[in-house]
């Protein structure tokens, strides 16, 4: 039977694990194509954030116009007392004379929400004049990161995305994986839009280097959209639903062949797609997955390197990899660890995840985000050593998690991977665990941290 923890009850947060709303809008601007950031903020959000991102996914540079480049109203003590909309249109004008973008998107940070600066004035004064120019409130007391993101999408979605009255019944709107708050973002959404291509798709994705502007303005004529979460971009899915007549469903982040398969044949059966072609793909991505896997299933074997895990990490990545270790991978998932801050009418839907294992191995579930306090939910779960005889230890053990888990990995004889946010100890390019070529390169490197051992 599962064991469900609820968070500890406290009134700060130590080491957050997400950017404020703020921070998740301007990365996932600056990670949309030929998009200029400009930020009507108090001096130093910017540059706080920029530093906060360098550090914590994968090392994630500033791009185009991003970091500390990013162009700033940077309000002052009388700007606030009088209002900073003088100031913000100044900035405006200088970065659309000086900045070479194809559209702009202001966005907005505690002070100017605070004091109700109304950016939209600004907004269609620009639009008049013909400049392709949206804004939208992002201050950090909206929300963390993921919800910048759906802040972002939605104005999109709402004031830039044209209106299509006819759709295109192979063409599909890809969400749910967040720039910057993912490290793997990019070649996570890489792997799910080849494999949705595969099944005879035009698949708009917002931010890999397949997607431009154009093909984001005409995301109105998809006949679906495909949201790979259950809880990220549903103001988003909802916004193109009801603005742009285009359904969406929810999936849980696929990770590894069982996820994946399941993902496959939703996404064909909401879509009418032939269940031949979908069969068809799936045989043949799971034939690859494991002609690759069958490589090292000698050393898996004979080494012994099965492992009890604890699984740490938000909503998209904490459930997908613990079902991928206990029904495709053969470990052993102790305890998983939902970082996010879960409503309790949400929490079902974690739940069911692990209620649903194939495995059926129970696992715990905590909902935490204090790095000590995860390791006072795993000694209820796990009993500390004792001088009794055949005391039950977490041996041999592996913690998946942010580079915030590396002491309590180490303090427990444990191997340890960072997956999650913060990554702070890891470079990442065009990495992904999304899929079936994904999942192989989760193994790689839960692998390699073991090997590396010996």
């Amino acid at each position: 039977m599962n064991t469900y923890i609820t968070n500890t009850n406290k009134r700060f947060i130590e080491r957050p694990r997400s950017f404020c709303s703020l921070g998740g809008a301007l990365i996932t601007v600056t990670a949309l194509p030929e998009t200029v950031p400009i930020l009507h903020t108090a001096m130093g959000c910017g540059g706080s954030i920029y530093w906060n991102q360098y550090g914590s996914t994968g090392y994630l540079g500033a791009g185009y116009c991003g970091g500390l480049a990013v162009p700033s109203s940077n309000i002052q003590e009388k700007d606030i007392i009088f209002g900073g909309l003088e100031r913000l249109e100044e900035q405006v004008k200088n970065t659309i004379e000086l900045v070479e973008g194809k559209l702009y998107i202001i966005l907005t940070g505690c002070t100017a929400d605070i004091i109700g600066d109304d950016i939209q004035s600004i907004v269609r004064q620009y639009r008049e004049e013909g400049t392709e120019i949206i804004g939208t409130e992002t201050g950090g007391f909206h929300g963390d990161g993921y919800k910048g993101y759906d802040l972002v999408l939605t104005v999109l979605i709402r004031e830039f995305i044209e209106k299509q009255k006819v759709k295109k019944k192979n063409k599909v709107n890809l969400l749910g994986v967040v720039p910057g708050q993912d490290a793997f973002w990019r070649g996570n959404l890489l792997k799910i839009r080849t494999l949705l291509e595969k099944l005879g798709l035009e698949v708009n994705s917002f931010f890999t280097e397949y997607d431009t502007l154009n093909s984001i303005r005409n995301a109105g004529d998809a006949a679906l959209t495909i949201v790979v979460s259950e809880f990220y971009a549903q103001d988003a899915a909802n916004a193109f639903k009801k603005i742009h007549q285009i359904p969406y469903i929810t999936n849980p982040f696929p990770i590894g062949p069982t996820s994946t398969e399941a993902f496959l044949k939703n996404v064909a059966e909401i879509l009418e797609i032939p269940q031949d072609i979908v069969q068809q793909l799936i045989e043949t991505e799971t034939k690859h997955y494991f002609r690759y896997l069958e490589r090292v299933a000698d050393a898996y074997n004979d080494l012994d390197w099965q492992r009890y895990a604890v699984v740490v990490g938000d909503v998209n990545y904490a459930p997908a990899i613990t079902k991928f270790l206990a029904d495709d991978f053969g470990w052993l998932p102790e305890l998983m660890v939902v970082t996010n801050n879960v409503d309790e009418e949400q929490k079902p839907k974690i739940s069911s995840v692990i209620e649903t294992l194939t495995s059926q191995y129970p696992t715990a579930i905590a909902y935490e985000s204090d790095p000590t306090e995860i390791k006072t939910h795993f000694w209820k779960i796990v009993p500390r050593k004792s001088d009794r005889l055949y005391q039950d230890d977490f041996s041999p053990g592996f913690v998946i998690g942010s580079h915030l888990e590396r002491e309590f990995a180490t303090d427990i004889g444990a191997g340890h991977l960072t997956v999650s946010y913060p990554v702070g100890n890891r470079i990442v390019l065009n990495r992904g665990y999304a899929g079936y070529d994904g999942s192989l390169s989760l193994i790689e490197d839960l692998l390699s941290v073991i090997a590396a051992q010996r």
